[in-house]
């Protein structure tokens, strides 16, 4: 085994999902930089490095260092000291400042920042607010070391050294050695396997019911990222025996005991996680007894058709005057229908109807986008659902039961978006006087998170549903709202092309050409031929992995449509300034949201942050949040819900058979409002249309709703298995679970 020590130059290389890294690295006596390559996950440029390994010659990239294990300690030449305080570690301190403060001290530049650093106002430009900043980062600093120095002792890489830290401060090392299992419930990131590896090397048996409770609690949580509300009590305890290869005694005791802690919630077959039970019970106890509560003759009055026409300016037909008809006769209902039924026109008649017997009407969505063309269409203020409730990080929800909405309508749109636990929180908030009507498209992708709110509400026969089938003869002009009416009847749509037509399909078999053929699409052909800016066009596809997958059509997409090169590196992706990015989960303390899009709109290399723009609203990461954005030029479809875009681009590839289904092209085709182009095989787009195989979903509000239902033969229980999903991965990676449709 040999030693080399090194300075990091450049990262050419970085798997987020393994860690596994190419290193350009600085040796004494070495003219040429040397190659390094190993587990070095989230090691800066400007780090110096003691690694032990061996030396190999590659065929192909020559001769190279491989680490086996390392160890970052502090530079000891005058090069190493600057490329260290340049490298953006410290706040306050970026490449120019890293030269005049080393220049200045040379070799005692780390002594005296860690025992004097007041000596700094002797380098010019440096005041007294920046020596604040400097001491208050290089005493986090200290401490972000000590815990990556304690969590590479159990083989964890220093990319979450900063998110444990912020976590838990200077009590981090106490907490881990407390209980590393925390560490997968509170911090996001952080999966059950990395905690669970932590908790090996520490010595936890496989039959420590501390390490059972959490598998149990993994196996459950993930699969609510999957839809499940709930799982059936022997494939919980197969899931959990599989995922820990534990003994089935240990699990069966762990799980007794977190039903005697309530830490999981049994009903009859069904165990859950407590606020996936408790979002189920309030959901439906609260939407019967709104339906429940009618007084007044408001609800007997007839609405006058003629004058809501007159003052619309719109004719409705037979099933939109039914609609208008209910919402003013029901406590609760349900509008549904595809594009061009005239799901927008008959709320626009719904709200004048009860405009006309002056009631307040309150109108939300569940995305920032949705929420905005709703207030588009109507001329009203219409609100996410976070801000209808005054959601705040701190408090919670403070519109709830004690502290209800006020007005006497509420319209929901998008409400297919809608999981269970946003569903509670929204009941929770509205009095029993109130009127309800969720409006959605029930053939749409279910919501990302658990639950299945709107088909459930429509299945359990309880709620008036009124369901738009007519295309109007506007929209039946678009082939893109013909196409996916066809889809959704399982019918093949006119693929046949033309100039005047806004839906294309573009033959191609392989799936680096379909890749190539996207590029030049977004990059020339379509800015072009529509006098549209590239921002106008969103590609959209099923799958995460892959050639024409997310991740890999977002490489290729950066690389042809921004060549800034002032960046920010995070497990392997590159962040430029003007970039296209998505968040990839809720963060309420920033207030922005899974899916939300924004563009990069500052790199700032000296504090290591990006400043992101989210509809005109400025957020700030720093380089250890970057796993919270994800480049976005290419996105799921799954991520795409409740958005729409002008131009959208689509592979369609048997490649991606595991998630070709009906609801997903169906959804994907949807979202394009001006232009729509599939690239890929027919073969492919077919299988999709006959594809119904939707995975089922464990959920009771169906029967909580209508308890007659629950009476009806149950369901054979089929198996399922638990897989880790890979890192920065999103919902649409399913695993085997539940009965098929």
């Amino acid at each position: 085994m040999q030693k080399l020590r090194c300075v990091v130059e450049r990262i050419t290389y970085q798997n987020p999902e393994n860690g596994y890294s190419v290193m350009r690295v600085k040796v004494k006596g070495y003219s040429d930089l040397v190659t390094l390559v190993g587990n070095l996950l989230e090691v800066p440029a400007g780090s110096v490095l003691l690694c032990e390994g061996e030396w190999k010659v590659d065929k192909r990239y020559g001769n190279q260092f491989v680490a086996t294990s390392w160890e970052e300690v502090m530079p000891a030449t005058i090069y190493g000291i600057e490329k260290y305080l340049g490298s953006g570690l410290v706040k306050g301190i970026g490449p120019k400042f890293a030269q005049l403060i080393v220049s200045k001290f040379g070799l005692e530049t780390i002594d005296i920042i860690e025992t004097d650093i007041e000596r700094l106002y002797e380098v010019p430009g440096i005041g007294k607010k920046r020596v604040e900043k400097i001491a208050e980062s290089w005493e986090k600093q200290k401490d972000i070391k000590n815990v990556m120095l304690f969590l590479q002792g159990y083989g964890v890489s220093t990319a979450y050294a900063a998110k444990i830290y912020r976590q838990y401060g200077k009590e981090s090392i106490d907490k881990v050695k407390a209980n590393p299992y925390k560490l997968a419930d509170d911090i996001w990131g952080i999966g059950f396997k990395t905690a669970d590896g932590i908790a090996a090397k520490m010595g936890y048996e496989k039959n420590d019911l501390r390490r059972c409770k959490s598998g149990i609690t993994y196996t459950l949580s993930h699969l609510s990222e999957e839809g499940h509300v709930y799982a059936e009590e022997e494939q919980l305890v197969k899931a959990a025996i599989d995922l820990l290869e534990a003994e089935e005694t240990s699990i069966r005791q762990a799980m007794t005991e977190m039903l005697q802690s309530e830490d999981l919630i049994q009903d009859a077959e069904a165990l859950y996680m407590p606020p996936f039970y408790y979002a189920e019970v309030g959901t439906a106890n609260r939407l019967n007894n709104l339906l429940n509560h009618t007084e007044g003759n408001l609800f007997q009055k007839k609405p006058d058709i003629a004058a809501i026409s007159k003052s619309t300016g719109i004719e409705y037909d037979e099933v939109q005057v039914e609609a208008i008809r209910q919402a003013v006769e029901s406590k609760v209902m349900v509008l549904t229908g595809g594009p061009g039924t005239g799901k927008t026109t008959t709320t626009q008649g719904i709200i004048a109807a009860l405009q006309t017997m002056r009631l307040s009407i309150l109108l939300a969505a569940p995305t920032g986008r949705a929420a905005k063309r709703m207030s588009e269409a109507t001329g009203m203020e219409a609100k996410t659902i976070h801000r209808l409730l005054e959601y705040n990080p701190k408090d919670g929800y403070k519109r709830n039961d004690e502290n209800p909405l006020e007005g006497d309508v509420l319209i929901v749109d998008e409400c297919s978006m809608i999981d269970i636990i946003l569903m509670n929180n929204l009941m929770k908030a509205l009095p029993t006087s109130m009127r309800l009507i969720l409006v959605g498209d029930i053939d749409q992708l279910p919501s990302v998170g658990a639950g299945n709110v709107l088909r459930d509400i429509i299945e359990s026969g309880q709620i008036p549903v009124i369901r738009l089938t007519r295309i109007f003869r506007q929209a039946q002009s678009s082939r893109i709202v013909m196409s996916a009416h066809a889809i959704n009847k399982g019918a093949f749509p006119d693929t046949s092309n033309g100039q005047q037509t806004d839906f294309f399909f573009i033959q191609q078999e392989e799936p680096e050409q379909v890749a190539e053929t996207i590029v030049n699409l977004v990059k020339g052909r379509l800015p072009k031929a529509y006098k549209r800016p590239v921002s106008d066009i969103q590609v959209l596809t099923p799958m995460q992995r892959g050639v024409v997958g997310a991740a890999n059509l977002n490489m290729a997409l950066q690389s042809a449509l921004n060549t800034n090169t002032l960046a920010l590196n995070r497990s392997g992706y590159s962040f430029r300034q003007g970039d296209r990015v998505m968040q990839l989960r809720n963060n309420y303390d920033k207030e922005v949201f899974n899916g939300d899009l924004g563009y990069v709109n500052k790199v700032n290399l000296e504090d290591r942050t990006l400043l992101v723009d989210f509809d005109n609203r400025l957020v700030e990461y720093e380089v250890s949040e970057l796993d919270e954005l994800t480049l976005a030029y290419a996105t799921t479809i799954h991520k795409s819900q409740g958005s729409e875009y002008p131009i959208v681009v689509m592979p369609v590839l048997m490649a991606h058979y595991v998630m070709l289904q009906r609801n997903l092209i169906y959804t994907g085709i949807t979202r394009a409002k001006k232009i729509c182009v599939l690239v890929g095989t027919k073969k492919a787009l077919a299988f999709a249309i006959r594809n119904m195989s939707v995975l089922k979903r464990n959920t009771k509000l169906k029967e909580r709703l209508n308890p007659t239902l629950a009476s009806e033969q149950s369901r054979p229980i089929k198996e399922y298995t638990v897989s880790e999903p890979a890192y920065g991965m999103v919902a649409e990676d399913t695993m085997e679970y539940g009965k098929k449709q």
